[in-house]
């Protein structure tokens, strides 16, 4: 069932006769330098990771150092400063839940790009919807009738209830929430928008208004009109609230937080006593991401005036959309908008194949089945180690809080993040303090592929809590 995974350890390439291992090596513009197998420390009790039939290609581009040096000097300093690990992860191909590195070490993907990755890196079948559609047509704009938006917005409309049938394109969930933003203040006059404390919705210059999370707020002034309220504030104005599983203070960058029972409900009811729209921001949460819906908000017995989404509508191909009534797409009528490549023909051929690939699949039963697992391991394990203090979430969106009394430190939290990629396992980070790590993989992903997380999960925590 289960094969030991080959590596390209030690290689070196030799390029214009020098060796790849001399200090003039770090400036060569192609080759692999020096690698070294970033499984090393892999413990020898470990079980061994899944098999997989894919075989990746061999690696032959840019060196290691030299990319470094241009991430450093060409890159805009964020890019340095968001790069996950002290010794980063140089990725080369992806398959289903898999990602090879530099060396042909493969890792198991448990974070999907920040939840991107939908139905599995490199589909067949989206790939294949990709390559048609490139042999055809690549870009028009709106401007022009072209069959592949068309037909998309009506696929997606029908997974959306009515009134929800309306369609606007676009290429991020940035974009989306800040033209429903927009949408917003047109159809209701109203020019106030609530969002909760710990939130996160975008990081354009108006979303950021929007996003109550310091990490990512600068010391400028955002967008006005956005008040941040606790939950049982939300009483006036237009609520904007990511569901269900990554909000509630914390979204699914402050760590899976779930709502409170009812709490959509009442929320949704007093915004519109007074005047107010609700919408719900489904980028992440979105595409049968928490399993026992196709939407979050599904699972609140709610209705949104408009819904966001972005992230798995294009399986990590570039997309973002708004859904919303009739009536409020009216509004929107009342000036010209133009968007260059929201709705283009590849993005569209990309995400309808991913909404063909989720019901062939079945992607959102597997995220309910796997996810469900995942979640009753974790809560076991929760009650084994005291720094584990909380496991929440739905489906295949799960924050698990890193605390007793206190959260840990973020060096403590580095060690066991490092660690566990270190045995070949990606997930992410998130939380108020950073303090929660995120499990948000491709949907794809097996039992097989969780129990073999769980025992690299579980030996990191012990080993962190033997040096203490």
């Amino acid at each position: 069932m289960f094969k030991v995974v080959h590596r390209l350890a030690g290689r070196c390439a030799v390029l214009s006769g020098q060796s790849c291992c001399s200090p003039a090596s770090a400036k060569l513009h192609l080759g692999v330098v020096c690698q070294k197998p970033a499984h090393r420390h892999r413990p020898a009790d470990l079980p061994e990771m899944p098999s997989c039939d894919f075989k990746p290609g061999e690696y032959k581009g840019m060196s290691k150092e030299w990319i470094m040096e241009i991430r450093r000097k060409n890159c805009n300093p964020m890019t340095m400063k968001i790069t996950y690990y002290k010794k980063p992860v140089f990725l080369h191909q992806g398959y289903m839940q898999w990602l090879w590195d530099f060396d042909g070490n493969r890792y198991l993907d448990l974070f999907a790009g920040v939840a991107t990755v939908s139905v599995g890196h490199c589909h067949p079948k989206v790939a294949a919807a990709l390559q048609r559609q490139s042999n055809k047509l690549w870009h028009t704009t709106n401007i022009y009738v072209n069959p592949t938006l068309h037909e998309y917005s009506e696929k997606l409309a029908s997974h959306l209830p009515d009134p929800l049938k309306v369609v606007y394109l676009t290429n991020s969930g940035s974009e989306a929430n800040d033209l429903a933003m927009l949408m917003a203040r047109l159809h209701t006059g109203n020019f106030d928008l609530l969002t909760l404390r710990g939130s996160y919705h975008g990081g354009t210059q108006q979303t950021m208004g929007l996003t109550s999370n310091s990490s990512y707020k600068y010391p400028i002034a955002t967008s006005s009109g956005c008040t941040h309220v606790r939950g049982e504030e939300a009483t006036a104005g237009t609520l904007l609230c990511r569901p269900p599983d990554n909000v509630a203070v914390p979204k699914g960058m402050g760590g899976a937080v779930q709502y409170p029972k009812n709490y959509l409900k009442e929320a949704y009811q007093l915004v519109r006593e007074r005047g107010g729209v609700c919408i719900a921001d489904e980028v992440q949460t979105g595409f049968g991401r928490t399993g026992s819906h196709f939407w979050g908000f599904q699972g609140h017995d709610v209705l949104p005036d408009m819904v966001t989404m972005a992230k798995g509508i294009g399986d990590g191909f570039p997309m973002g959309a708004v859904v919303t009534t009739p009536e409020i797409a009216a509004s929107f009528a009342k000036a010209f908008h133009f968007n260059t490549f929201g709705g283009g023909p590849l993005a569209c051929a990309v995400a309808s194949s991913v909404l063909d690939t989720i019901k062939e699949d079945g992607t959102q039963q597997n995220s309910h089945n796997v996810g469900t697992y995942l979640m009753t391991e974790l809560a076991k394990l929760r009650d084994t180690y005291e720094i584990i203090g909380d496991v929440r979430g739905k489906g295949l969106q799960i924050g698990v809080e890193m605390a007793s009394r206190d959260p840990l430190s973020p060096e403590a939290m580095s060690e066991i993040f490092e660690d566990i990629k270190d045995m070949g396992v990606l997930i992410g980070k998130g939380g108020v303090y950073g303090q929660a790590f995120r499990i948000q993989p491709p949907m794809c992903i097996t039992k097989e592929d969780v129990k073999f997380f769980l025992a690299v999960f579980k030996k990191a925590i012990q080993r962190y809590m033997d040096k203490e």
